[in-house]
C-alpha cells in the first residue's frame, strides 16, 4: 500500500508545473479597457446603419416640393394655354371635359419655358394621354432636339478627392431601409408608361420615387390641368435624386469622420490607460511570481507610491509583504539556528552522561548520572514544549477572535493565584513575595483582545516577578489609564535588569535567572512569547529599572500599553 501511494505522489508531483514556472499571461485588462472604450465610436458607427428614416424624410420633402411644382405649373398652364372648344359645334352637344381645350403650340411654350426655371424635366400630356411637350426635347429645322444632362467635367487627380470619392462609394454600400419600386424604362410618349400621370388623369396629385436600372434615385410628381372638375391634360415633372444622394453621402461622411476621430482618441485613450494601468499591474504580477518562485530576495517590487492612487497603495503594500516576508524568514533562520544551539546543549550534556554511566561502576555516581540524565531529559522536554508553542503562535494569533476584556478582573484573578489562601490581602508571605494590585478608582478599564492570550501574557511577568523578588518584598501590579492607553506595570523588588540588556530580554531564548533557581529550569522563550501576543494586540511592552534619588536600582518594572475602549 506504501508503495501504490508512493507511485500516485509521484505522480502528481510530476503532473504539478514546477514552482519556478511563470504562468501565462494575456493581455486581458488591455483589451477590456480598448473594448469598453471602443464601445462609444461603435455605437456611433452603428447609427449609419439605421439613416432610412433620415432618407425617408428627404425623399418624402422633395416629392412634397415637385407635386407642389406641378400643381404650380399645372395652375399656370390652365390659365394660360387653354381655348374654349369650337365655335361651330353646338354647345348643348359638346361633352363637358371639351368645354376648353389645351392650345398645342401655346402649351408647349409654356412647358419649355416653365423647364427653364428648374433643372426638372416637365412634360405635358393631353386629356386622351399624348404627350404635347417636353422641356427636354426642342423643335428645330432639322427635327427635335433632346436635351440631357451631363456629369460635371473631371478634374485632375487629387488625393483627397479620390479618398473622398471612395469613402463615398463604400458608403453607397450600406444598405438601407427604403425599397423604390424600378422606374419604367421607356421612351414612349404614352401617358399609360406612367403611373404618376395616369393617377393625375383622373384628377388626383400623385408623386412616387422610383430607381432606376443603375440604382439611381428618380422621384417624379404629376399634378391634372384642370378647370373646376374638367381635366384639360396632365403636367408631370421628374428630376433625379442626386442631390439627396449626395446629401446622405455627406451626412454618413460626417457620420465617418466623427467616428475616425473618436475612435483614434479612443485608442490613443486605450493604450495610456493600459499604459498607466495594465502595465504596471504586469510588472507588479512578474515581481509577485518572482516572489512565489522562491526569488523572494532577488524580487524587486517596482516602487510606485509616488502614482498617489489605487496602483500605488497595491505597489506599497507588496513591498510591505514582501518586506514582511523576509523579515519572516530571517526570523525562522535565526530561531531554527538558536533551536538548533538550545537543543544542542542538553543533548551534549546527555550523551557525556549516557556514555560515563557504562564506564562507572560506584553506585553512587550512576545514581548522580541518572540524577543528570532524567534532568536533561525533562529540560530537553520543557524546551521543545515550548518551541512548539512559539512555533504555532503566529498561525493561533492570526485565528484568534478578538473580544473585550475587562482588565479589572482579568489582574484581580491572577493576582488572587499568587496570594496564600490565609493570608489572601496580606502585604508578606513567610516563603514568597506577596502581590499587590493598584486599580483606578473610578473608570472602566477595558481592552479589546484575545482574554485567554493577555492572561498568558501578565501570569508570565508577575511569575517573573515573584521569582525574581525577596519573600519579604512586594510585587505591584499597578494599572493607569492615560486617555485612550491602558498601561499596566509589573513591579518587582529585585535586583532588577542588566542595563545593556533590556531590550535583549525579549529576544528567544534569552535566559537571566535568580542564582537560587537551578540551572535549565526555563527556556528562556516566556517574554519572547509576551511580546509577540501584546504585538498581536497593536500594543507595546517594555522593560525598564526602578531607581531611587541616588540611582540605585531597586527592582525592575515591565510595561504594557494596550489601546482602551471607552
Amino acid at each position: 500500500m506504501a508503495w501504490v501511494t508512493n507511485i500516485k505522489t509521484n505522480k502528481a508531483a510530476k503532473d504539478r508545473p514546477p514552482p519556478d514556472q511563470p504562468r501565462r499571461r494575456g493581455g486581458g485588462l488591455t483589451l477590456r479597457i480598448l473594448a469598453v472604450n471602443f464601445i462609444a465610436p461603435f455605437v456611433l458607427l452603428s447609427g449609419l446603419l439605421y439613416m432610412g428614416e433620415y432618407r425617408e424624410g428627404l425623399i418624402a420633402a422633395e416629392l412634397e416640393t415637385l407635386k407642389a411644382q406641378s400643381q404650380l405649373f399645372a395652375g399656370a398652364i390652365a390659365e394660360g394655354a387653354v381655348r374654349p372648344v369650337e365655335k361651330g359645334k353646338p354647345f348643348l352637344f359638346a361633352r363637358p371635359e371639351e368645354i376648353e381645350t389645351l392650345v398645342p403650340e401655346l402649351s408647349r411654350r409654356m412647358v419649355r419655358r416653365l423647364g427653364e426655371t428648374t433643372n426638372n424635366r416637365t412634360r405635358l400630356f393631353d386629356s386622351s394621354g399624348d404627350m404635347m411637350g417636353d422641356s427636354h426635347q426642342l423643335p428645330g429645322p432639322g427635327g427635335v432636339v433632346q436635351i440631357t444632362t451631363l456629369e460635371p467635367p473631371r478634374e485632375g487627380f487629387s488625393l483627397s478627392a479620390a479618398i473622398g470619392s471612395g469613402l463615398i462609394k463604400l458608403l453607397d454600400m450600406m444598405p438601407n431601409r427604403t425599397n423604390l419600386p424600378s422606374y419604367p424604362q421607356t421612351a414612349s410618349n404614352d401617358i399609360k408608361a406612367y403611373p404618376d400621370a395616369t393617377q393625375a388623369l383622373q384628377g388626383y396629385v400623385s408623386a412616387t420615387a422610383w430607381k432606376d436600372k443603375d440604382g439611381r434615385m428618380i422621384l417624379t410628381a404629376a399634378a391634372p390641368v384642370q378647370k373646376i372638375k374638367q381635366v384639360m391634360g396632365v403636367v408631370m415633372i421628374s428630376r433625379d435624386g442626386r442631390d439627396i444622394d449626395y446629401a446622405m453621402a455627406r451626412v454618413r461622411l460626417e457620420v465617418l469622420t466623427v467616428f475616425l476621430g473618436a475612435l483614434s482618441i479612443t485608442i490613443f485613450v486605450s493604450l495610456y490607460l493600459a499604459g498607466t494601468i495594465a502595465s504596471p499591474l504586469r510588472k507588479l504580477a512578474r515581481a509577485a511570481e518572482d516572489v512565489r518562485a522562491g526569488k523572494a530576495r532577488h524580487a524587486a517590487i517596482p516602487d510606485l507610491s509616488k502614482r498617489r492612487d489605487e496602483i500605488g497603495e497595491l505597489s506599497e503594500s507588496l513591498r510591505a509583504m514582501t518586506q514582511a516576508l523576509l523579515d519572516r524568514m530571517d526570523t525562522i533562520e535565526r530561531f531554527a539556528a538558536d533551536v538548533a544551539h538550545e537543543i544542542k546543549n542538553p543533548l551534549t550534556s546527555l550523551r557525556s552522561a549516557v556514555e560515563t554511566v557504562a564506564i562507572v561502576k560506584d553506585k553512587k555516581d550512576q545514581d548522580r548520572l541518572m540524577e543528570i540524565i532524567q534532568h536533561d531529559v525533562q529540560r530537553l522536554d520543557r524546551l521543545i514544549t515550548d518551541i512548539s508553542q512559539a512555533s504555532r503562535l503566529d498561525a493561533e494569533l492570526s485565528r484568534d477572535e478578538m473580544t473585550l476584556v475587562d482588565l479589572r478582573a482579568l489582574l484581580a484573578q491572577l493576582v488572587a493565584t499568587h496570594e496564600r489562601p490565609v493570608v489572601r490581602f496580606a502585604l508578606a508571605a513567610q516563603d514568597k513575595p506577596s502581590v499587590m494590585l493598584v486599580l483606578p478608582e473610578a473608570g472602566g478599564l477595558h481592552v479589546r483582545g484575545n482574554e485567554g492570550r493577555l492572561a498568558q501574557v501578565f501570569e508570565n511577568l508577575i511569575g517573573n516577578a515573584v521569582s525574581f523578588s525577596p519573600a519579604s518584598g512586594t510585587v505591584t501590579v499597578r494599572v493607569v489609564r492615560d486617555r485612550n492607553q491602558a498601561l499596566i506595570m509589573v513591579e518587582d523588588e529585585g535586583p532588577g535588569i542588566p542595563e545593556g540588556k533590556l531590550e535583549a530580554v525579549f529576544e528567544r531564548f534569552y535566559s537571566e535567572r535568580p542564582k537560587h533557581e537551578a540551572y535549565g529550569g526555563h527556556s528562556g522563550l516566556g517574554l519572547s512569547i509576551a511580546m509577540q501576543i501584546i504585538s498581536a494586540h497593536h500594543g507595546r511592552i517594555w522593560a525598564e529599572n526602578i531607581k531611587d534619588a541616588e540611582g540605585k536600582v531597586k527592582g525592575a518594572r515591565f510595561t504594557v500599553m494596550l489601546e482602551a475602549v471607552s
